[in-house]
């Protein structure tokens, strides 16, 4: 389990421009689907956008606190 906020730090680490929107999809605290809206993105695939959310929670995917997401990613405007 992760609390929203941890979340949301752990990918602000990657994208500290991220706005990031959290929703626990079964009431676990492990299975969240996100939509995070950075400048980062910018000019990636899509593909690439996701490999810079799944990198920032590499850690909390492999230690268990996070079990499943599902990504929306949204290039944010200058």
């Amino acid at each position: 389990m992760i609390a929203g906020t941890a979340l949301q730090a752990l990918i602000r680490t990657q994208l500290p421009d991220a706005d990031v929107g959290i929703v626990d999809r079964t009431g676990t605290m492990d299975h969240f689907n996100l939509t995070i809206r950075s400048r980062a993105f910018k000019g990636k695939t899509l593909l690439e956008q996701h490999r810079l959310v799944y990198g920032a929670l590499e850690e909390a995917l492999r230690d268990g606190r996070v079990h499943a997401v599902e990504l929306k990613t949204i290039v944010a405007e200058s």
